[in-house]
């Protein structure tokens, strides 16, 4: 065993900081204000860089060329380390301080108000055991609160989980508690309620390794968590706050921020195993289907293919880029045919092809495939249907017969979504050989996540060769820290239980505090019977909120769980679907911002409400956006459910329009229609009324739903949607304002872009709880008040105070200018005094 006991050396080489101890040696960059790296290894040398998830750098890296369109290099801060009396250094980024204690020896970081908010466990802080296992070990002091560490199960808060880091195939896993799943992320957030501060861990190792976060106990070393790794570096970065959006933030800007999906992607995908396992005719039941969403009142917009479709017609084995002519005949016409309905398809393929593959030679032929340990064969492993072979995707050749055979097979049909499925390189040998941008040096244990996420890569980079114009639309179930830079992401095959329903919420939660914004679960159930009326509602009312929205199913009882399958419920589901696409223009809007900073799209509280401390462990309640909560009912048979409105907002329920002060618990009732929602003080929500298709429609009306006690801002986003000229500058973020005095609300639209927005019509709809407007004026002009509701219904412009809803209904047509204002003015009409 070696461990990091005492301090021998320290070496300054400006841009990095030496450091050696008498166990490991260690290398420190001040990357920029918020972020640490402490790069240790217990090898005689360091090993060359390599990353393919970190998009922001101050070293050379192997994967430099293959990542020069997205990594950005920058100089460090140059390090100055000062030594004090009491037996340390110091060094610091201008925000963080370093503290090096030399014997014993460890590292400690402490905040600009002298908090400490990381501290190793001295004479244990980097150990590598006789097996070859290398753990860094953490202070616990009295942190209890730790989030993220990518695609988990059970609750939010991951205090006292003990979880693996590694991918794998979890058919039917178990929502509460099941690990490892299918995407590795080695990052999380340490929140210490006692003093408010935020920080995280990024570990830049692909290799297996385990979290253990006050799971274990030793009572030499008290309370402490740790990270330990089968191979690789113990290569550390420290992520500054102070809040816990600062860190998600910070986190993305060193592994990147979520990709800019279709707005289509936002609509529902439908998908069912069962259609593509036909003997024949699968194009036309698939046709059928969408033609049944519409006859049953029930928007979607895209279709996920599920592999049946490459079945051979002999041996019935999946041979990826060969369409099965008896199930699809016309693979083209297909395509087409669902274009024609305003479908998209996204066929699913997947990175291992069988020993009988008619295209196996021609892969091995073009040098694609991992090797085997000796490097002399290509490696030959167990994956579904048989042995086979794996494409490596972190060599040039590998990637260049993928794409060959997606063009030829997918692209030229039409195809610009892309589903990458069983990807997780679970059975193949550790020690195969893989070649990292030419480097044969390297086993599947380094790369196993990776493989995924290149893959991801390789479909952009695919399609853009194809149709530099086209924007690529990629999912993926597995997958490394970075993912979200290249695909949209759902948390695999979960079973069909109200526990899914329930816990899918926090492992949702916890991939967006992993820095991916733009997650679901397949709604519904994928293993396992089909769900019963009640849960099959509530699994649809909660999945309309997740940015991927898709019943999906794979039944084990021969049922196929579809939108109508249960006829008298059939109207819950539509109505569920058709509140989804409400909302289309707040989820692009919020992919936008997760785009340019990092937020989840859906959040759990303790996101926006870091201050009060009875959110810290709220799994089931969230935050679309900053301005809804949802509290969805997520157990069998309630009648009423209880619902804590978080301290420093107030919550204007949005069926009932009572308003509640933050800070409560309060007793709601629900039936099966209910959908609990609660608009934040300040909330700025933009809808579209009329969307029930986003390829065929264009969003040309806009209703914006405005609660003005409190002065807030909102980024409206509009592009396109479906193509890159937002790339180049085509794009438009509408800075919406809301300003309340006691004289009335101002809203501001403040334009910046040069994308001509398609809205013609804007309807604001603004909470007046206790004064309706006198007068409403928008870009100077007095609009006209109609007291009936029929009246203002028909009207192109004007306004209606509704007293249900306690809303000023105001409609114009959008003004052309850049800048514009709307002015509700509440000064009280007196209609009793005599002058």
């Amino acid at each position: 065993m070696k461990n990091s006991t005492k301090l021998l050396s320290l070496d300054n080489h400006k841009d990095y900081l030496g450091v050696k101890t008498d166990g490991a040696q260690f290398r420190i960059y001040l990357l920029d204000e918020n972020i640490i790296r402490i790069r240790g290894t217990f090898d005689d040398e360091f090993a060359p860089e390599e990353s393919y998830a970190l998009v922001k750098t101050a070293w050379d890296d192997v994967t430099d060329e293959f990542m020069a369109d997205e990594r950005k290099k920058v100089t460090p801060i140059p390090v100055e380390v000062k030594e004090t009396d009491d037996g340390q250094y110091l060094v610091s980024n201008g925000k963080y301080q370093l503290h090096i204690h030399k014997d014993p020896f460890y590292f400690e970081i402490e905040d600009p108000e002298g908090n400490i908010v990381h501290s190793d466990v001295p004479k244990r802080a980097f150990v590598e055991d006789d097996n070859g296992r290398r753990t860094h070990y953490s202070k616990m002091g009295d942190h209890e609160k730790f989030y993220g560490f990518g695609e988990k199960s059970g609750k939010l808060n991951k205090y006292r989980r003990r979880m693996r880091m590694h991918n794998t195939d979890s058919l039917g896993w178990d929502a509460t508690q099941s690990d490892p799943l299918y995407k590795m992320i080695p990052f999380y957030i340490d929140f210490n309620t006692d003093n408010n501060t935020v920080s995280g861990l990024y570990y830049n190792n692909s290799n297996d390794s385990v979290f253990d976060m006050d799971a274990e106990h030793s009572n030499y070393w008290l309370r402490y968590s740790y990270f330990q790794t089968d191979g690789g570096d113990l290569d550390v970065f420290f992520i500054g706050g102070p809040t816990i959006k600062d860190v998600v933030e910070h986190y993305t800007d060193l592994t990147g921020k979520s990709a800019m999906m279709p707005l289509s992607s936002f609509g529902y995908m439908g998908s069912t195993m069962f259609y593509s396992e036909l003997e024949e005719g699968d194009d036309e039941a698939i046709l059928n289907f969408v033609d049944n969403c519409q006859k049953n009142d029930i928007p979607v917009d895209g279709f996920f293919l599920s592999s049946g479709y490459v079945s051979d017609e002999q041996d019935g084995k999946r041979y990826f880029f060969r369409w099965n002519k008896r199930r699809f005949p016309d693979p083209e016409q297909f395509v087409n045919d669902l274009k024609k309905r305003g479908v998209l398809v996204a066929p699913n393929i997947k990175p291992g092809i069988l020993l009988t593959h008619p295209l196996d030679a021609e892969f091995a032929a073009g040098d694609a495939y991992v090797k085997d340990a000796n490097d002399d064969q290509n490696q030959v492993n167990q994956y579904w249907g048989g042995p086979g072979h794996f494409i490596d995707f972190t060599k040039e050749a590998g990637r260049q017969e993928w794409s060959k055979q997606m063009t030829e097979s997918l692209l030229k049909i039409g195809v610009t979504s892309i589903w990458n499925d069983n990807n997780e390189y679970e059975t193949v040998d550790g020690d195969a050989t893989v070649y990292m941008e030419g480097n044969k040096d390297k086993k599947m244990d380094d790369v196993r996540p990776l493989m995924s996420t290149i893959m991801a890569k390789t479909a952009h980079t695919t399609i853009h060769a194809y149709d530099e114009n086209a924007r690529p639309y990629v999912i993926n179930r597995a997958g490394f820290a970075g993912i979200q830079r290249y695909a949209q992401t759902w948390a695999g095959d979960n079973f069909t239980s109200w526990d899914s329903v329930k816990y899918n919420i926090p492992t949702i939660l916890g991939m967006g505090l992993s820095g991916v914004a733009n997650q679901g679960c397949d709604i519904g159930g994928f293993y396992g019977p089909l769900p019963e009326p009640e849960m099959f509602v509530r699994w649809v009312q909660n999945g309309i909120f997740q940015p991927r929205f898709s019943i999906h199913s794979a039944n084990t009882d021969n049922t196929v769980t579809e939108p109508w399958t249960f006829p008298e419920y059939t109207k819950y589901i539509s109505a569920a679907i058709k509140l989804r696409y409400t909302l289309v223009p707040y989820f692009y809007s919020l992919l936008y911002e997760a785009s340019t900073k990092g937020s989840p799209i859906m959040r759990p509280l303790v996101y926006e409400f870091q201050s009060d401390p009875k959110v810290a462990d709220e799994s089931f309640e969230f935050m679309l956006g900053a301005s809804l909560l949802v509290a969805n009912v997520v157990d069998e048979g309630q009648t009423q459910k209880d619902v804590y409105l978080p301290a420093g907002a107030t919550w204007l329920d949005l069926k009932t329009n009572k308003l509640y002060e933050g800070g409560q618990t309060i007793t709601i009732p629900v039936d099966l229609s209910s959908i609990p929602m609660f608009l934040r003080s300040g909330g700025i929500i933009p809808r579209s009324p009329r969307l029930t298709n986003i390829h065929k429609q264009v969003i040309d009306q806009l209703d914006l739903l405005v609660e003005p006690s409190v002065d807030s801002t909102f980024d409206l986003y509009e592009d396109d949607g479906e193509n890159m000229d937002y790339k180049k500058g085509k794009f438009l973020v509408t800075h919406v304002t809301s300003q309340a005095d006691p004289e009335g609300v101002t809203l501001t639209f403040d334009r910046q872009g040069d994308y001509t927005t398609k809205v013609k019509e804007m309807d604001l709809s603004v909470y007046c709880p206790k004064i309706a407007p006198i007068n409403v004026k928008v870009a100077g002009k007095e609009l006209h008040r109609y007291l009936n509701h029929d009246e203002y219904m028909q009207a192109a412009d004007g306004w209606y105070f509704d007293g249900e809803t306690r809303q000023a209904k105001v409609r114009y047509q959008n003004p052309g200018d850049q800048k514009y204002t709307a002015n509700l003015e509440f000064t009280l009409k007196d209609l009793i005094s005599i002058q």
